[in-house]
Formats: C-alpha cells, structure tokens, sequence
C-alpha cells in the first residue's frame, strides 16, 4: 500500500492560488490530478452573479477535472472567520441564502459532497443560542445537500489555530454529525476527517481512524508542523492513509496543504506522477 494506492484529490483554495481562480483547474490537470475540491471561492457573497458561477464551471469542465467537495459559503476564509453557519445575524443569513445556490452548483458538476463550517462562538451570545442556531442551520444544508444526492460534511478544526470554534475535536464533530441525522432522518450527514487539524488537537489518530472511518465521507491533510505536504513534518500521512484504507475508507484524500515559497506544481514531488490520478 502507501501513497500510489490512495486517489487524490488537489484544494485550490490553498494550492495554486498564485494563480487566478479560473486557471486553476487547468493548473491542478496538468500537475496530473483528475479532481479537486473547493472552499466557496466568493468569500465577499453567498450569491455571485450567474455569469460568475458559469465561468468556474467551465474553467473545471474544460480542464477535464472532477469537483469532489465544496464548502458552502463560510465568512472569510482564509482570515479571521471559521464558517457562518452558527452567527446570528447577517453571517447566518448569508449563509442560508448560499444553501440552495451551493448544492446547485455542485449538482450541476456531479460534486456529491458539501462541507458546512460551523463558525465561531460569538461575545455576549449564549453558546447554547448559537448550537439551537447551527442545528436548524444544519438541517436546512443536509436537507439541500440530499436533494442534490449530496453528503453534508461535519469538520473539526483545531484549537490552537482555531481557539473560538467549538468543533475543535473529533468527538465532538461526530456528536454534531448525529445530532443533525437524528433531526432529518437522512443520514446524510458525515465526518470530514483531516488529519492535520486533529494531530493539531493531539488527537490519537490511529485510535480516531479506528473509531470514526465508518462515520467518515471525506478525509483531507497536510503535514504537521507546518501545514505543509507530506514529508515536511513528522506525520506518518503514508502509514495513517492506509490504516483509513483498511478500515474500510474508499473515497478520496484532499491535498489541503500550504505549498510553502516555491510554486505550487512544485509542491507535489513527493507523490510520483502515475499516482495523481
């Protein structure tokens, strides 16, 4: 086993962005990838002009590449915001305006996962107003996500980086997980389990494979320290991937890492080129 056994997917939202958007795709391809993923690349608006969504479209269809995953709409990210889902206010509303506008555009590219970030706790808010908040926020996104034949993704982040986010564990994202199942009787919700932000929390992730592969939909990484690709750090990604594998994982792995300060397409030496795909 080991890294050639794996299907990779590449993040352009944290690969390739030297480039602009619409060259990613066609970037990702030629590095010898098939699929990507995406956060919601508009992080100004829920809802960008038609012509805006059309032309990511066909950037990724023209670069003959699939879209695996994409975030629905999560504040400003990168930078100070963890996702929308769980802020009263605007933040919310922007993020149920997005809802239906994000799983038709992963539709209209055969993209069956969607990843929902839950968000910050806010000062002078009851944390438990935010969760009654992100539960019915939740099932509005499970339930858009199964019209589209879609899985709503459930992620922990990490608490050093992430220290105002609730979902700082993999426990605590599953509980988030059937909390949601429980309130749509779906089942489509499921665990994003990326390895990086629970190594980040000191997690045991051979014991968090163990537990939670059968729970899991999708699974990104990148080394630690560091967040940077496999080999950069002291995770042993290789050896984790193929415990997720025979555990009984069958979905793709998102590249989700900082290239560092060289190019992007650079950044892949240590996966040979045959194993991209």
């Amino acid at each position: 086993m080991g890294f050639s056994d794996q299907r990779f997917d590449v993040n352009l939202s944290i690969l390739f962005t030297e480039l602009p958007l619409l060259e990613r795709p066609a970037a990702a391809a030629a590095a010898g990838f098939k699929a990507v993923e995406l956060w919601w690349p508009w992080v100004e608006t829920p809802t960008p002009e038609r012509s805006e969504l059309d032309a990511l479209k066909q950037a990724i269809e023209d670069a003959g590449v699939q879209l695996v995953g994409l975030n629905f709409y999560a504040g400003q990210l990168p930078g100070p915001d963890r996702g929308a889902l769980s802020i009263p206010g605007e933040e919310s509303e922007k993020f149920r305006a997005n809802v239906d506008v994000a799983a038709d555009f992963a539709a209209s590219l055969g993209c069956t996962a969607l990843n929902a970030l839950y968000g910050n706790r806010v000062d002078g808010v009851d944390p438990a107003a935010q969760d009654a908040l992100a539960l019915e926020n939740l099932v509005l996104a499970a339930r858009a996500a199964d019209r589209v034949g879609a899985v709503l993704l459930v992620e922990a982040l990490n608490a050093p980086e992430s220290p105002r986010c609730p979902i700082v564990s993999a426990p605590k994202a599953i509980e988030v997980v059937d909390e949601v199942n429980e309130a749509t009787g779906l089942g489509n919700a499921k665990f994003l389990m990326d390895l990086y932000h629970l190594s980040m929390n000191g997690e045991d992730l051979p014991q968090v494979i163990a537990a939670y592969a059968d729970r899991t939909a999708h699974v990104q990484i990148a080394d630690n320290p560091g967040r940077g690709a496999p080999g950069t750090g002291s995770l042993p990604l290789e050896d984790l991937l193929d415990q997720l594998r025979k555990a009984g994982y069958e979905g793709r792995v998102g590249l989700e890492y900082k290239p560092g300060d060289r190019p992007s397409h650079e950044s892949f030496d240590w996966l040979p080129a045959g194993a991209r795909g």
